[in-house]
C-alpha cells in the first residue's frame, strides 16, 4: 500500500464522514424546524426519513451504475447532486420544498455509499483490506462528531437551522476537486469492464501508487462482464443476497432511531438545541471508537461472529437507553448514548464489511447498492414509526423497546448465513 492508495482510501473516509453530516443534518435542524413551522411529530418524522428514502433509491438504482460506468464517475456525479441538494434545503420556505431537496440529497448520499465501499475495497490490498474498510466505515460517525461541533458553533453564534444546510452544500462542493484529484477509477474496475485504453488507465494508477506496470489485461470472463441485479439474485448469491439485506434492514431501523430522534428527546427533556447537538456528538464518538475496535477485534475474533455479538448488544443498549432517559442528566445521557452509538456503529462496521466481502467483484457495487437500498428503506421507517407511536402516547422506554427489536432480527440472520459466506 502506497501513501497514493492511502489517499485515496483517506478520501472514501472523508466522503463517507460528510454522507454522515449530511445525513445528520437534519436532525441537528429539526428542532428548529419544528419551532419555526409548527410542525407535528407525525409530519417530523416524515421531514427526517426523506432523504433516507432518496437513499434507498439511489443505492439500488446507482450502484449498478457504478458497476456500469466505473466509481468515480459515480462518486463524482453524487457529489454534484448532495451539493444542490444541501443547498436548496437551506432555502427551503416550506415543509415540500425540504422533502424534495432532502430527497435529492438522499439519492446522491445512496448512490455514493455504494459506490465508496467498493471503491475503498478495491483500493486496498489483501493485508491492509480489514483495515481500510474499518476506516472507510467510521468516516461516518467521524463526520458525525466534527458536524456536531460545527453546528454547535453555529448554533452557538446565533445562527439558524438553515445555516446548518448551507454549511454542508460548502463542504460537499470541496470534495468534488478532492475526488477529481485523488481518486482514480479502481484497477479492478477497468481490467473487467475493459473500456478502451484501460490498460492505459491501468499502468499509469499503478505508476501513480508506486507499483509496476502490467502487459496485458486479464482474459476476459463474458459471463461476468455486465454486473446486474439479477446477477445477485442467482442460485449462488441469492441466499446471501437476502439474508445480508434482512439483517442490514432490521440493524439500520434501531440505529437510525436513536440518531434521528435524540435531539428531539433532548430538547423535549427541557435542554437547548445546542445541548441537543452536544449528545448527538457523543453518539457519534462513541459510534468511531466502536468502529475502530470493531476492525481491530474482527481480525482476531472473525468478522460474522463478532457481528452477532454487537447485533446482540446493541439491542440491550438501546433497550437501556429508554429506560434511562428522562430520569438522569445530560452528563448520564450522554455517557449512555456514546455507549449505545459505540455498539449501534460497530454493528454497522461489521455489515459494510461483510458487504464487500460476500458480493464478487462484478456486482460489488450492484450488491452492496441493492442491500444498502432496501436497508435504508429500514432507515427512513424508524423515524417514521417512532413519530407516530409518539404521537400514539407511547413511553419513550416503550418505544426503545420496540426500536431496538431490529438489531436482534439483525443477528439471527448473520446466524442463519452460510459460514462460507462470510469468509
Amino acid at each position: 500500500m502506497s501513501g497514493w492508495q492511502w489517499a485515496a482510501v483517506a478520501v472514501t473516509v472523508g466522503l463517507n464522514a460528510l454522507d454522515g453530516f449530511d445525513v445528520l443534518s437534519i436532525s441537528f435542524a429539526s428542532p428548529g424546524i419544528a419551532r419555526e413551522w409548527g410542525t407535528s411529530p407525525s409530519t417530523l418524522g416524515w421531514i427526517l426519513s426523506m432523504e433516507l428514502l432518496g437513499m434507498a433509491v439511489g443505492s439500488v438504482l446507482l450502484g449498478g451504475v457504478a458497476d456500469m460506468v466505473g466509481r468515480r464517475r459515480t462518486i463524482l456525479g453524487c457529489l454534484v447532486a448532495m451539493t444542490a441538494g444541501m443547498w436548496g434545503a437551506g432555502q427551503a420556505g416550506g415543509v415540500g420544498t425540504l422533502l424534495a431537496w432532502r430527497l435529492l440529497t438522499g439519492l446522491g448520499i445512496g448512490g455514493m455509499l455504494a459506490a465508496i465501499n467498493a471503491a475503498a475495497a478495491e483500493f486496498a490490498n489483501k493485508r491492509w483490506y480489514s483495515l481500510a474498510m474499518a476506516l472507510m466505515v467510521i468516516g461516518y460517525p467521524i463526520g458525525g462528531v466534527l458536524g456536531g461541533l460545527a453546528v454547535q458553533g453555529i448554533l452557538g453564534a446565533g445562527g439558524g437551522w438553515r445555516d446548518v444546510f448551507h454549511f454542508g452544500a460548502i463542504v460537499t462542493a470541496l470534495f468534488i476537486p478532492l475526488t477529481w484529484f485523488l481518486v482514480p477509477e479502481t484497477i479492478a474496475f477497468l481490467d473487467r469492464r475493459q473500456p478502451p485504453g484501460a490498460l492505459e488507465r491501468i499502468n499509469r494508477t499503478l505508476r501513480r501508487f508506486g507499483h509496476a506496470a502490467v502487459e496485458a489485461l486479464s482474459l476476459r470472463d463474458t459471463g461476468s462482464q455486465r454486473g446486474s441485479v439479477a446477477d445477485i439474485f442467482g442460485p449462488t448469491l441469492i441466499r446471501t443476497t437476502l439474508l445480508i439485506t434482512l439483517a442490514y434492514f432490521a440493524h439500520i431501523m434501531s440505529f437510525y432511531f436513536v440518531l434521528k430522534w435524540v435531539p428531539k428527546i433532548v430538547v423535549d427533556m427541557g435542554f437547548e438545541a445546542k445541548a441537543a447537538a452536544g449528545v448527538l456528538t457523543w453518539a457519534n464518538v462513541g459510534g468511531a471508537s466502536g468502529g475502530a475496535l470493531f476492525g481491530l477485534a474482527a481480525i482476531r475474533f472473525g468478522l460474522k461472529r463478532l457481528s452477532i455479538v454487537i447485533l446482540f448488544a446493541s439491542t440491550l443498549l438501546i433497550f437501556a437507553f429508554g429506560q434511562v432517559a428522562g430520569n438522569v442528566g445530560l452528563g448520564a445521557l450522554s455517557a449512555m448514548v456514546l455507549a449505545t452509538g459505540f455498539f449501534t456503529n460497530a454493528a454497522i462496521v461489521g455489515l459494510y464489511t461483510l458487504f464487500a466481502r460476500v458480493f464478487p467483484t462484478h456486482v460489488r457495487a450492484t450488491g452492496t447498492g441493492f442491500a444498502i437500498g432496501i436497508g435504508r428503506g429500514g432507515a427512513a421507517l424508524a423515524p417514521i414509526i417512532a413519530g407516530y407511536l409518539f404521537e400514539a402516547g407511547l413511553t419513550l422506554a416503550t418505544i426503545s423497546l420496540v426500536m431496538g427489536l431490529g438489531s436482534a432480527v439483525a443477528a439471527v440472520a448473520l446466524i442463519a448465513m452460510r459460514e462460507k459466506d462470510a469468509e
